[in-house]
């Protein structure tokens, strides 16, 4: 009898596939950027702009609207054309969004150049998983490289709003967007140059590329992508809402300058402490729901420190440190699990895609919800509600994603 087909890629040669899996995570990183732009944007934009507190809630997550919406779709797409070329248009995308906001004259066009890089985001990030995919074989280290791939939002994230109060102090947040734009296109270049074209991802014995609307039902028939979609928009809405207002909150509590550039970025760049971390528990025979409910936990009990404990900053910035850097196991943990339960190879980004639309989605959702609390309460100390309504789900998300890996057909 013949040996079963391998479900598991062919892949680059061990040196190659890791130094082509740090160029997408880089990539990656580039695109968190735009990201990570705005939140110390935000008071120079209410000065020159008018920009209010709820405008500034949905220009964090407008970026968003494109993954919310169209997620699915542009996985399905990665699927049949190849992920590599997606995530170039996406960077071409994304320089051009940045610089229709460096032209941006009113908040209006600055809404709509954060729609276009949204939708550029959106392109450049969501095939990066089935890239990884394709080109390292060998399961431990591509459970590793997935850990690492879920840091690029935090890493990126965290050099914007480390170097981004300076630079725009020094030359203004149009220069500041202008260079992001030359980022993106540089980015672009060196993903041409550093990975060959791909071949689409074509069906056992078919001979050419999958059909689109079988993919899309056999992803939505199975279980794993809707937990795992749930998982991320338990997490995603709730971290960015906290991190993306951190400036603000410590702004209005007389911080300003390099300090808050340094609060704010330790924030949010240790998230990836906890995203390499999953990687490399994983690697080594975790079990994923027993991270992921630590995550969850750490993610409730952080948030009602941070904004409960009020008078006691120290103990309140510990507790935001606590709630990033640990429930940064959850996105490391869903992108290790993608490449497990999507219900095929020829899904992994169509998976993946979906997981996007609901990470995208509370995104999306998060910071005016928050901020809308914020504005009723007249403060930001009832945030805690928000956040832990949200952890205590993603505990029973756990649980059940914990049940679909044990009974997953292959190993991780």
């Amino acid at each position: 009898m013949a040996a079963p087909r391998s479900t598991l890629p062919v892949g680059a040669p061990p040196e190659q596939a890791v130094r082509q899996a740090a160029l997408v995570v880089l990539v990656g990183v580039s695109c968190a950027l735009h990201v990570g732009k705005l939140p110390v944007a935000i008071p120079v934009l209410g000065r020159e702009l008018g920009v209010t507190l709820l405008q500034a809630g949905f220009l964090l997550s407008l970026i968003q609207l494109a993954g919310m919406t169209l997620g699915l779709m542009v996985g399905l797409r990665a699927d049949r054309v190849g992920p590599r070329r997606v995530m170039l248009a996406g960077l071409v995308s994304l320089a051009v969004g940045s610089g229709l906001g460096a032209l941006s004259g009113s908040v209006g066009m600055l809404l709509f150049s954060r729609l276009v890089e949204g939708l550029g985001f959106l392109l450049a990030v969501l095939p990066a998983p089935g890239l990884l995919r394709q080109r390292v074989a060998h399961a431990p280290t591509l459970a590793r490289a997935l850990g690492w791939w879920g840091a690029y939002m935090p890493v990126g994230t965290a050099l914007a709003l480390l170097l981004g109060a300076p630079l725009i102090g020094q030359v203004g947040w149009r220069w500041a967007w202008a260079g992001l734009a030359a980022v993106s296109l540089l980015a672009a270049e060196a993903l041409r140059r550093g990975i060959a074209s791909e071949s689409p991802l074509t069906s056992a014995g078919a001979g050419g590329p999958p059909s689109m609307w079988p993919r899309l039902a056999r992803t939505l028939r199975a279980p794993g992508p809707w937990l795992l979609a749930t998982g991320f928009f338990l997490y995603s809405g709730q971290w960015l809402a906290v991190v993306g207002f951190l400036p603000t909150i410590y702004s209005q509590a007389g911080y300003t300058g390099a300090l808050l550039g340094m609060l704010t970025a330790l924030a949010a760049g240790i998230n990836m402490a906890g995203n390499i971390g999953a990687g490399w528990w994983l690697a080594r025979g975790a079990r994923p729901g027993v991270l992921l409910a630590v995550a969850y936990a750490a993610m409730g009990a952080g948030a009602l420190v941070a904004f409960g404990a009020q008078g006691q900053p120290v103990l309140q910035y510990a507790a935001v440190l606590v709630f990033s850097g640990v429930g940064g196991l959850v996105p490391g943990t869903l992108f290790g699990l993608a490449v497990v339960l999507a219900p095929g190879q020829d899904t992994v980004s169509t998976t993946v895609g979906w997981m996007q639309q609901f990470s995208s989605l509370g995104q999306f959702v998060g910071p005016p919800v928050v901020a809308w609390v914020a504005l009723l309460a007249g403060g930001w100390q009832l945030t805690w509600v928000v956040t832990g309504a949200c952890s205590l789900l993603g505990l029973w998300v756990a649980l059940r994603l914990q049940a679909a890996w044990r009974d997953r057909p292959r190993a991780l």
